[in-house]
């Protein structure tokens, strides 16, 4: 009997766009190949709705903006929390979030998922919101010996208010270049590279738009920059090292990522087995290199207790060989499934992977006691 998997996606998110891609190419299609499951797509829209249908699955009604139409005139979903999950009165086995950023992949989905009582792919609730705190992810790294760029952070009313002095603080106590990032953000939006106070000072501005936390990172000398996607619960699997390419002055940012054909205007040489053509799989690195790499990644990972998967991205001093922590990403675009295929992991199989290892965290948890019997009310 098929299992019914219920794909969530879309969301007040400013990667709401991305999250439709990664649903519908590398999560929906290749989990309907596998002819094992019965998928309902769950869109939530820009307004937070939530519908349901297959008509969902086209992605010709986002292209040509159908979709505005389409989602007014379709009823919401009647969603149903009663020891389990139901959609539209179809029970849901397993949920597969595919949503990036902020209102979904920060754990606010999943703390409704386990709530819920079922099992859903990808981090727990926990290793969410600590991975989506590009913050709160660099301190912990930093209490687990994990080495990290110097950093900074403020709030955005700290810029509204305090713009002058907050710039003249992170000067002092940083140094040129400086990346300016809101913190809870993915898809490179509103992150600037800045090299003078003028430009740190509308570069926070920028990110005080998208964020109510910024923080604000030394750049690392001598620069390689890696990234790896990981699965597992209590026995973790890397796939291939991915070093993006790039001439040493540029980052990526989200038209580069997105728009403009993966970084083609940067002058690089490119792979067509990147993430959006863009990356080195797998990078060319010196074996020492390649292993501590691998070493930090998996760190990372348990450090913050991810499950399921995550992408876990590094930052290399090629003079010193230190490897930086920069940021941990609980759902990575597309899955990373480009990667994992090179690894020798097809999508069908990746998909079917994870909502295995969904399976066993959820049965894992369920062995632990979650009530507890007192007679504490008979007083009263």
């Amino acid at each position: 009997m098929k299992k019914t998997v219920a794909v969530f996606f879309g969301g007040k998110s400013p990667e709401h766009d991305i999250s439709i891609i990664t649903a519908l190419s590398s999560v929906i299609k290749p989990l309907e190949l596998t002819k094992n499951y019965q998928v309902v797509p769950v869109y939530i829209t820009k307004t937070g709705k939530w519908v349901s249908g297959d008509i969902f699955k086209n992605i010709d009604i986002y292209r040509t903006k159908k979709i505005v139409e389409i989602e007014a005139k379709t009823k919401a979903a009647i969603v149903t929390f009663d020891g389990g999950l139901t959609i539209n009165k179809q029970r849901i086995d397993v949920a597969f979030p595919a949503m990036h950023g902020a209102n979904g992949e920060d754990g606010s989905l999943m703390g409704l998922l386990r709530m819920a009582g079922i099992p859903f792919v990808g981090a727990d609730m926990d290793a969410s919101v600590i991975a989506m705190d590009k913050v709160l992810a660099k301190q912990i790294a930093f209490a687990n010996e994990i080495p990290v760029s110097k950093f900074v952070f403020l709030t955005n009313q700290d810029v509204t208010t305090n713009l002058d002095e907050e710039v003249q603080r992170i000067t002092e106590e940083l140094k040129f270049p400086l990346f300016v990032k809101p913190a809870h953000l993915g898809s490179s939006i509103g992150i600037s590279k800045v090299a003078d106070k003028e430009e740190l000072a509308n570069a926070l501005e920028v990110a005080a738009y998208y964020d109510e936390k910024i923080i604000v990172e030394e750049g690392v000398e001598n620069l390689i920059e890696v990234t790896i996607p990981m699965m597992g619960n209590d026995v973790i699997t890397a796939a291939l090292i991915e070093r993006p390419l790039t001439q040493s002055d540029d980052f990526f940012d989200f038209n580069t990522k997105y728009i403009n054909g993966g970084g083609k205007k940067s002058g690089g040489k490119h792979s067509s087995s990147g993430a959006q053509g863009y990356s080195e799989v797998p990078a060319k690195l010196p074996d020492d290199l390649s292993v501590r790499a691998l070493e930090v990644a998996a760190a990372v990972y348990k450090a913050i207790g991810a499950t399921g998967m995550s992408r876990v991205d590094l930052l290399i001093d090629s003079v010193t060989n230190v490897v930086y922590f920069n940021e941990v990403n609980p759902l990575p675009g597309s899955l990373y499934s480009h990667n994992w295929r090179l690894a020798g992991v097809s999508p069908m199989q990746l998909v079917e992977k994870f909502i295995v290892l969904a399976e066993e965290r959820f049965e894992a948890k369920q062995k632990l006691n979650s009530t507890f019997a007192s007679n504490f009310l008979e007083q009263f």
